[in-house]
Order: structure tokens, then sequence, then C-alpha cells
């Protein structure tokens, strides 16, 4: 068998497994020996998907341009920045209101320990399907309700959706754009990328369900914005990912700065807007596995560079059930890519 049926192999086996609709995998080694595009079950090659938190990778990129350009800095208030939101009493931690002073460094890094607005209601009304539209008074709101996960830089990385609502409103404020119109000239344009932007209407493209519900919720999607709302394909997430680890949109300065890898959640650290992901050898068998680095979504989206392999793996499962599955695909993905090289 070639490389090529080995990988669809791989997609075949995922789609036979319950709850599975659509698979999508793009994989691709900086050597050009292997170059793989497929899909699995109601999934095409070509189809636009929501990406979901992969799109922190670009709202993180957007905000290190801004960086680089000195036009802000990530030691800076998020409140200075937005006067017109009152961030006062949304970050309370044994009696100390941390909202105010928290900084750009705190949202990007996740160690702001603020709530996360989407574990609210709104992501059990996602998954029944429940769709609504909310703007960033609403996703403060969301957030005041739940209770802190810690006090800014508690020495680990706490993942919150709300930090990136708030760093997409401070790309608002500082290039007079929308999210996208910054998304299309700052990264789309000069990427040549004609597919990828936020959301807009009824059309989230490959349809994500929940288990074998089809989840029709357009409006949570395109509310999401800067912390979920951004559609691509294969062929264009393979492009931005590659710039991207290549050092095309920002300083090889910010490229190291977002590099500062933070404990989250097991297996993962986190750095500025990235994933990183290393099994512990007790884990596979006393198997090396390769080291990712880059971004996940809830609705089983992967986007991950294998430094190790000079290798690319993008792709999707459009069910909201196992967000941690990509885990365990990607890394059979790459050692069938590491079989087929000898």
């Amino acid at each position: 068998m070639s490389l090529a049926d080995d990988l669809q192999a791989l997609m075949d086996a995922q789609s036979a497994r319950t709850h599975t609709n659509g698979v999508l995998l793009r994989v691709w080694s900086g050597d050009g020996q292997v170059d793989f595009k497929g899909s699995a079950g109601a999934a095409r090659p070509q189809s636009r998907f929501a990406i979901a938190s992969i799109t922190k990778m670009f709202t993180a990129t957007l905000i290190m341009q801004l960086v680089d350009a000195q036009r802000i800095a990530l030691g800076e208030r998020v409140q200075n920045i937005l006067p017109a939101l009152d961030l006062s009493g949304l970050h309370i931690v044994n009696g100390v209101d941390h909202g105010p002073a928290l900084t750009l460094r705190h949202l990007l890094h996740h160690t702001s320990g603020l709530a996360d607005y989407y574990e609210s209601d709104l992501a059990r009304d996602l998954k029944r399907g429940k769709d609504r539209s909310y703007d960033m008074r609403d996703v403060l709101q969301m957030t005041k309700a739940l209770p802190p996960q810690a006090a800014p830089d508690s020495g680990r990385s706490h993942y919150s959706d709300t930090n990136y609502q708030l760093l997409g409103a401070v790309i608002e404020t500082i290039t007079g754009q929308t999210y996208d119109q910054a998304l299309q000239s700052r990264i789309c344009d000069p990427l040549g990328l004609k597919q990828t932007g936020v959301l807009q209407g009824p059309d989230a493209g490959l349809p994500i369900y929940h288990k074998d519900r089809r989840l029709d919720v357009p409006h949570i999607l395109t509310s999401m914005t800067a912390d979920g709302g951004i559609i691509s394909t294969l062929d264009e997430m393979l492009i931005f990912l590659r710039a991207f680890m290549q050092g095309q949109l920002f300083t090889p300065h910010s490229a190291a700065q977002m590099r500062q890898w933070n404990q989250l959640f097991f297996p993962l650290h986190y750095g500025y807007g990235l994933m990183r992901i290393k099994l512990p050898r007790w884990m596979t068998l006393l198997r090396a596995t390769p080291e990712l680095i880059g971004h996940s979504g809830a609705s089983g989206t992967f986007a991950f560079y294998a430094p190790e392999q000079d290798s690319y793996v993008i792709g999707t499962f459009n069910q909201t059930d196992a967000p941690q599955r990509p885990i365990g695909f990607m890394h059979r993905v790459l050692r069938a890519c590491q079989n087929a090289q000898g």
C-alpha cells in the first residue's frame, strides 16, 4: 500500500466510528515527500469548515503584528485600550478586583485567570442546537456570572475564550477596522487566502455535529469572531500554518515570545495563541512521540506542526463530543508518514 492508501485507511477507520459524519485531513512535509489531502464520510477535500479555536492563532498573529509595529505593548493594560468597556468587577479573586489591571500578555498567554464565558450556558446551548447571537457586553456578563479560574499570573495558563474576545476588541480599536477587515488586510491578502474569513450568515461550511445531532447554530458561530469564528479550507490552513511557523507573519523576537510554554491541562502546554503537545513515554508504551505545535478546537479541528519531522497535519472531525480525539489520530498519521519515509 502507498502512503496515500495508509492515510486514507486511517481516515476511513475514524469515519466508521460512532458519532462521526465527516473527516478532513491535510499532511505536508518540508522535504516534499508527503503531500496528502483527503476526506472520509460526508466531507470533501475542498470543503470549507469552521476552524473553531484555531482562530486564536490568527488573533495572536494580529496582536503580535501590532506589537511589532509598536502600536501596542504586551504589558499594556487592556482597560486603557478599551475605555468604553468597564472591566471592573469582571475578575474578583479573594476580594481583589483584577479586571482593570489585566494586560495584553495576560490575555494572550491565558494567564489572566478569567472565567471562560463559553463554559456558561452557551456551551450547553450550542450542543443542543439552541442558537443565539451575543456581543462583547454579553461576553462580559457571562464571564462575571462564573467563578474565576485563578488570580492573574498564578504560575500556569487557564484556558478562557473571554481572553480572546477581549483581544478581538483590542484589534478593532487599534486598527479602526472590524476583526474580519483586519484579518483580510493583514493576513489573508498577503498570503493570498481567498476562502478564509470570519463566518458570515448561515453558511458555516461542513456541518458540525454533537454526536448524531447536526448543529444549526450560525448566530453562535458568527458571534465567536476572534476566539473561534473563522472558516477556512485545508489548503489555505496549510498556507497560513507554514507562514506562521516559518516566521513570515511577525518578527523572530515575537515568534520566540510566543513559545513561552505554560502548563495548561494535560497533555497541553500554552504559549501565545499556541498549544504544545508532547506525550510522555509512559502513555505510548515507551515509544517517543513528536512534539506538536499549533492549535486545536472544540469541534475536533487541528492544525499542528511537527518540527522533528518538518511536517504539518491539519484537519477536522467536525464533532463536538470528543475535542481531544485529534491527538491520537495525528500521532498515527505522523507515524505512518515516518514509516513510509523509511
